[in-house]
C-alpha cells in the first residue's frame, strides 16, 4: 500500500493490525489488497504474482488527469514500464507499468463520449 500511495497518490482508508489486509480509496470504489499469508489462509490454490514475471491478464485501472506525469511518478517509486503514454484511437490517453507486486497497471485518462 506504502507503494500505491506514493506512486498513485492512492489514500490508504484500513489497514488490519496483522498488517495483511488494507484499503484504499479510489473514488467512489475500494482497492483492496491482501497478503499472500492471507490468501493461502482460505484454502484455496492461488497463483503468486512477482514483479519480475509477466503480469496476470487482468489490469489495474486509474484515472489520472495527467497521464505522463502518474507513469514518471509510478516509475519514480520502482514500478516497471509495460507501455509509455499514448493516445488511443478514441481519444483517451493511456500507460501501463507493473507495480512492486507484479500486477498490471493502467494510468489512463478519462475516455472522452
Amino acid at each position: 500500500m506504502v507503494f500505491s500511495e506514493a506512486a498513485f497518490g492512492l489514500q490508504g482508508t484500513f489497514v488490519h493490525e496483522s498488517r495483511t489486509y488494507g484499503e484504499m480509496a479510489t473514488g467512489s470504489t475500494t482497492l483492496a489488497f491482501a497478503a499472500e499469508s492471507l490468501a493461502a489462509s482460505h484454502g484455496f490454490a492461488f497463483r503468486r504474482q512477482s514483479a519480475d514475471k509477466k503480469p496476470a491478464a487482468f489490469e489495474i485501472a486509474l484515472i489520472s488527469d495527467d497521464v505522463d506525469d502518474a507513469y514518471r511518478r509510478a516509475l519514480d517509486h520502482g514500478a516497471r514500464s509495460l507501455a509509455e503514454s499514448k493516445e488511443m484511437p478514441w481519444g483517451q490517453w493511456v500507460s501501463y507499468v507493473v507495480d512492486l507486486h507484479g500486477h498490471a497497471v493502467e494510468i489512463c485518462s478519462k475516455i472522452k463520449t
